[in-house]
């Protein structure tokens, strides 16, 4: 068997500085709205239903594995005190055990060690039983347990990450959902932008916020285009996350194309809020 590493990235609620663009700022993710779907791929077949938040996991032995070893060797490793911190920091979204980054990438490499290589119904199987979790630790293991496979997706992958982002919603998950797994399928795939056309008009802010976050890591490959029209397309929202994000995302294509992002914002200055901006703006 080929031991699996998980790269552990996703923040340290006491000791990490939050990840470059996301904030710890107080906000009320909005409900999703909605009847039951069903989203079927080739691979996997998962019932969603948005408005009640259940889904059917896919049977995976592989998960089975992992979780078994998961929910025992992560609890042991608690700390009350520190989760109580932990808890605080960001601002009661979930309970937490108290692990710290360091001491949560050993354990996972305990977890991960001698286990094969996931096929995507494994992901999915082990990504949404870690969200049916109260803990948040778990839902850390997930999205790194996500991005450290995410080649291994096809487009039908979707639905699954959708239903992560709308669970416990919070930036220290929904933003590496965003650029990390949501991302990385569209660029596997750019007929999945049009899902995002969809995912900006969303009555769920997160929803609305991955859109706008997708195409973080593309550099060259961004389409200015889309990514332009969605800040336009939220520009009026007043909600924090999403003001925030329109300037990220500015932001970080400035770094790939300063000239574009001054235009734009010089153009559009009185439609988009100060905080978008300052932030768009803020390395130029």
């Amino acid at each position: 068997m080929i031991a699996v590493m998980c790269v552990m990235s996703t923040p340290d609620p006491v000791r990490d500085p939050a990840p470059s663009g996301t904030v710890s700022d107080s906000a009320d993710g909005a409900a999703v709205s909605g009847s039951a779907a069903v989203f079927v791929s080739d691979s996997i077949d998962v019932d969603v239903d948005v408005a009640s938040g259940h889904a059917d996991v896919p049977g995976s032995e592989l998960a089975d594995a992992v979780m078994s070893r998961l929910t025992t060797l992560y609890p042991a490793a608690g700390n009350p005190f520190r989760a109580q911190e932990m808890v605080a920091y960001m601002k009661g979204v979930a309970p937490f055990l108290g692990i710290r980054t360091p001491e949560r990438r050993a354990l996972s490499r305990t977890v991960l060690d001698g286990t094969p290589r996931p096929d995507e119904s494994d992901c999915a199987a082990v990504a949404l039983r870690c969200f049916a979790l109260p803990e948040r630790e778990y839902h850390y293991f997930a999205v790194d347990y996500l991005r450290r496979h995410v080649k291994r997706y096809s487009s039908g992958f979707l639905p699954v990450a959708r239903r992560l982002v709308t669970t416990v919603s919070w930036w220290d998950t929904v933003d590496h959902l965003a650029a990390h797994v949501v991302g990385g399928l569209v660029a596997a795939d750019p007929a999945l932008a049009r899902q995002m056309d969809a995912w900006i008009d969303d009555q769920d802010l997160w929803i609305a916020r991955t859109a706008l976050l997708h195409q973080l890591r593309f550099k060259e490959d961004t389409d200015a285009d889309r990514l332009f029209a969605y800040c336009l397309r939220r520009a009026a929202d007043t909600d924090f996350f999403l003001r925030k994000a329109i300037g990220w995302s500015l932001r970080e294509y400035a770094k790939t194309a300063p000239g574009e992002v001054r235009a734009f914002v010089a153009d559009n200055r009185s439609l988009l809020s100060p905080l978008s901006v300052r932030e768009a703006l803020k390395h130029l």
